[in-house]
């Protein structure tokens, strides 16, 4: 059977056509892609959470968790994904955050979770429910496929409506309207153009939403790098590095040191939440 010019001229431009949607539907991102296994992990992280991390908790259903967190990006555009697409496993992992135990806190996460000793000391965002399962993972979704990016998934700077950058937002906001009681923000001294800045996670999503009704105290803590001026949770970083001289020299200098600064910025963003402190 012949083809005529025609036709076949005509199958060639689709074929083409199909080659250029299918290789911009594979954009690759700067991120990386999916976590492997991802599923295993939530599910998995979500059991350890209820039966040994924080039982108090309750009985939670980790598969519909999973569910939950899954729909909010799978077979979605990777840059069209908002917080409210994870309201559903918002309210699935909701949990009681005891009164005084919130620690809210700006590049330190290292020695935030060494501090909270999971859940012992403080219970910070990553040691909730909803953090815990998602922690460290990468995650976005694809229009084609499974419906799960594993190869590459976009960051901030490429669009902000990602799955990762949306997730972390209500996250944040639910944790921060939950806290209650003496609250804790521990900030990094030792951070290039100060201890908080602006933009951020707790500028932005975490203090604005700060309960008046709940919020009875608010402690800030700044701390510098190991060998830093500041002394708030020194101690704790020397158990890390015990050989360094200012764990093992000028110990009276612990005691003669602050243990508290704020900055400029702290003090403009409180004053508008003055009526906190009066509680």
């Amino acid at each position: 059977m012949q083809i005529s010019r025609c036709v076949l001229g005509s199958l060639l431009l689709n074929i083409c056509y199909l080659i250029q949607l299918n290789g911009a539907a594979e954009k690759k991102w700067k991120g990386r892609g999916t976590t492997p296994n991802l599923e295993d992990i939530i599910i998995g992280r979500c059991s350890d959470y209820i039966a040994i991390v924080n039982p108090s908790v309750g009985d939670k259903n980790c598969s519909a968790i999973w569910a939950a967190f899954k729909s909010a990006f799978a077979s979605k555009d990777p840059c069209s994904v908002i917080p409210s697409d994870y309201e559903l496993f918002i309210n699935m992992t909701h949990h009681d955050i005891p009164t005084d135990k919130s620690l809210f806190w700006e590049n330190n996460k290292g020695l935030v979770n060494k501090y909270t000793d999971k859940t012992k000391r403080y219970m910070g965002l990553g040691d909730t429910l909803s953090g815990w399962v998602a922690d460290d993972l990468n995650f976005c979704g694809s229009v084609t496929g499974t419906g799960i990016d594993y190869d590459s998934c976009p960051t901030t700077a490429e669009c902000e409506n990602n799955a990762e950058e949306s997730f972390w937002r209500i996250a944040s906001v639910a944790y921060a309207k939950e806290s209650s009681g003496e609250i804790q923000i521990l900030l990094n001294g030792s951070t290039p153009g100060g201890a908080f800045p602006v933009p951020s996670f707790l500028s932005e999503y975490e203090i604005p939403n700060f309960q008046d009704d709940k919020v009875t105290k608010i402690n800030i803590w700044v701390m510098d790098d190991i060998g830093g001026v500041d002394v708030p949770v020194k101690i704790l970083q020397c158990v890390d590095f015990p050989d360094h001289p200012d764990c093992t020299t000028n110990r009276s200098a612990f005691t003669a040191s602050s243990w508290m600064m704020m900055t400029i910025s702290f003090i403009t963003l409180f004053i508008n939440r003055a009526n906190i402190f009066s509680h």
